[in-house]
């Protein structure tokens, strides 16, 4: 049976069509969380993250950040050695909303251990942000866990 050239360029535009189709269909299932929830409150308190930043980045070095197969450890700069710091830790994960996790700053020996079974295996971008002697600091680190 020999199909003619009309039958085949119908055949390829309706293919065409229907490739399209199951695309849009596909993308419009997909699941991103790249923009929090309340972006613009976030953006207007901004300018404080810029200065608690420059804070940060005035000490003698950056947190250290440690990781193996039981916990994640954060070290703090020998200038907050025996001094009380507040503040909250967000593990923030691109892939998933959901995997997101936050933990309040209660160092102990100037370091702060996290177990890793409350983290999942993916890439994370740690949010630092602690208080000492009424001064604002900031950091953003990025970590890849894996088992």
């Amino acid at each position: 049976m020999k199909i003619s050239w009309g039958w085949r360029i119908g055949i390829l535009y309706g293919g065409f069509v229907l490739f399209m189709a199951t695309l849009v269909i596909a993308s419009s299932r997909q699941h991103f969380d790249l923009v929090s929830k309340d972006y613009y409150g976030e953006e207007i308190a901004y300018q404080k993250v810029i200065d608690a930043g420059k804070n940060q980045a005035a000490l003698s070095r950056p947190l250290t950040i440690h990781a193996n197969g039981r916990s994640v450890t954060i070290e703090f700069p020998d200038e907050f050695k025996n001094k009380l710091l507040s503040g909250d830790i967000l593990f923030y994960s691109p892939v998933d909303a959901d995997w997101d996790s936050r933990f309040k700053i209660n160092a102990q020996n100037n370091n702060i251990t996290i177990p890793r079974d409350s983290l999942r295996n993916t890439r994370y971008t740690i949010k630092a942000s602690w208080v000492a002697d009424g001064k604002n600091y900031y950091q953003e680190s990025e970590i890849i866990l894996h088992s």
